[in-house]
């Protein structure tokens, strides 16, 4: 679907004039991703986080280009309750640097969920040059009242729960929006909160900028039951009945077979739909590839049958779907699709 959106109009006594809006890319003038971070650790206000999370409101910028073992995060903004936001800019030039931006901040916040509030500052003292509580003082410096012990705890309590914000930041993204809205829907199930936010740039008559920001896509809010278990213990589940959880070496070694196999497969893989998410290789027997339906009603199981030495697949869909929809109609008109199929496929109707 394409989206398109006016320029904003400039109205001045009895003239109105229609805004220029700045180019992205690295042409003379135009907006980089570098500028974007800069946009956004500048002035966070710019950025629309109570639309997508209130809780998340009133956050403050801490740094820029922030190391971790899963990369650097464009900007790191906490919140004075202890609430970190992430943040990646993209130029979304092509197709495949949507998918994988999308798997990077994913990847950013697992990284982060390892840390400690300590080490988050030892990290961002480290980025700053700066000695102390750098996280905490530049908090206080937006709000003098924050206490540093119950900062700190809540800002482990955060970090060790996944309790984040996740803001993938563009700039004018018109095509494929649904892919990836289906595609932050399926990770839905984490502790992230997501959201995918245009940051259009526009020129005034006396050179200043407008940014209007828009929020194109976020993560339906997930309620979770939580339990706190004080340092020190443990929950035991008493319905193990004794049952040893010692790891099979031998299922093991078959999982770290089938991995191996799996990451050959789609390391050469390769698919049309630039749009298309990429599954991360598993320890089992198949794989499934989402199609992109609404709801993740969709999907393609390939599999693997080892005692035969073959590979194959199937489509599935959800009960009374579009997904169901889409593939009744393949069935109806498979004569003219299955010679694109390569002509072996065969049309057999299961239902479960």
């Amino acid at each position: 679907m394409s989206r398109q959106h006016s320029a904003p109009i400039l109205i001045a006594g009895s003239s109105a004039v229609a805004l220029k809006p700045l180019s992205f890319g690295s042409g003379a003038g135009a907006v980089s991703e570098a500028d974007i971070q800069s946009l956004v650790h500048d002035f966070p206000g710019s950025l629309p986080v109570a639309e997508i999370d209130p809780m998340f409101a009133g956050a403050v910028s801490i740094c820029r280009e922030l190391v971790t073992p899963a990369g650097a995060i464009d900007n790191l903004l906490v919140t004075p309750s202890g609430l970190p936001i992430l943040v990646e800019c993209k130029l979304w030039r092509n197709p495949e640097g949507r998918r994988e931006v999308v798997g990077q901040i994913l990847d950013y916040a697992k990284e982060l969920s390892r840390w400690t509030s300590a080490d988050l500052q030892r990290e961002v003292g480290r980025r700053l040059g700066r000695q102390g509580n750098a996280v905490l003082d530049l908090v206080r410096s937006a709000d003098a009242s924050v206490d540093e012990i119950e900062f700190n705890d809540a800002l482990s309590l955060n970090l060790r729960r996944g309790r984040f914000l996740l803001l993938i930041v563009g700039d004018g993204i018109r095509e494929g929006v649904e892919a990836i809205a289906e595609y932050l829907q399926r990770h839905a199930g984490l502790h992230f909160s997501l959201g995918l936010v245009e940051m259009p740039v526009y020129v005034m008559p006396n050179g200043d900028k407008l940014v209007v920001p828009r929020v194109l896509v976020r993560t339906a809010i997930v309620t979770r039951n939580v339990v706190a278990v004080p340092d020190g213990h443990v929950v035991q589940d008493d319905a193990s009945d004794g049952e040893s959880h010692e790891v099979d070496p031998d299922r093991q070694a078959l999982g770290d077979i089938q991995q191996a196999f799996w990451k050959e497969f789609l390391a050469v893989l390769r698919i049309r739909d630039p749009e298309q998410p990429i599954p991360r290789a598993p320890r089992q027997g198949y794989l499934n590839v989402m199609m992109p339906a609404p709801g993740g009603s969709s999907w393609l199981t390939v599999y693997r049958d080892m005692r035969k030495n073959e590979v194959g697949l199937f489509l599935s869909a959800t009960r009374n779907s579009a997904g169901e929809y889409a593939s009744d109609r393949l069935v109806e008109d498979f004569a003219a699709v299955g010679p694109q199929l390569g002509g072996a496929a065969e049309v057999t109707k299961d239902t479960y």
